[in-house]
């Protein structure tokens, strides 16, 4: 493993621990020799990720779509910041670089992108590690969601061990280490289909 790409929002929060554990992590993805993979913008908790790595002596790449730069999000004082023509891209080049994806408190982008990757693993498209910081309890409905869809049938327990799941980012990085994905058949009655 040498890029882990960071999935985060790009607002603060309501809670300090988010940015807190954002700059946790970023300080332990230098430690580690890890360079970070993450959305190119300088707010949010994004932006703390990204100032916490550089500060910490780690290697960024930012991946921006031209429409945001044209906002005026993109973090520029990044050594490595790529301006891509779409979201699209954004994710597909993010996704190319990184070893494993890690998220942090996010709104509807974050989770769209989480669940894309997540998705790209369960129909076999990479075998890279997928978690999540769980911060202050912010995923627990969406864990219990998960959860349901297993009980309902929707997703098998193979699929849904997919999704890493820890509050500190060393024990999250730690179990990155020693990831083996699943073997899983996609389907889980597939004669009923």
């Amino acid at each position: 493993m040498r890029r882990v790409c960071v999935f985060a929002g790009s607002s603060p929060g309501a809670s300090s621990g988010y940015a807190g554990v954002a700059a946790a992590l970023a300080k332990e993805l230098a430690a580690r020799g890890l360079a970070l993979v993450y959305g190119g913008a300088r707010v949010g908790l994004m932006g703390t990720l990204a100032d916490a790595a550089l500060a910490a002596g780690g290697h960024v790449t930012g991946v921006i779509p031209e429409s945001l730069v044209a906002l005026e999000v993109a973090h520029e004082s990044l050594p490595d910041l790529r301006i891509v023509a779409s979201m699209h891209e954004r994710k597909q080049v993010m996704a190319d670089l990184a070893d494993a994806f890690v998220a942090l408190p996010g709104g509807l982008g974050t989770l769209e992108e989480l669940f894309e990757i997540l998705t790209w693993a369960q129909l076999g498209m990479h075998a890279k590690p997928c978690g999540i910081l769980n911060v202050d309890g912010y995923y627990d409905a969406l864990l219990a969601f998960l959860d349901r869809a297993v009980a309902d049938r929707l997703v098998t327990p193979g699929h849904r061990a997919m999704l890493l799941v820890e509050t500190e980012p060393a024990a999250l990085l730690d179990r990155f280490a020693g990831y083996t994905p699943p073997l899983v058949e996609k389907w889980l009655d597939r004669e009923e289909t």
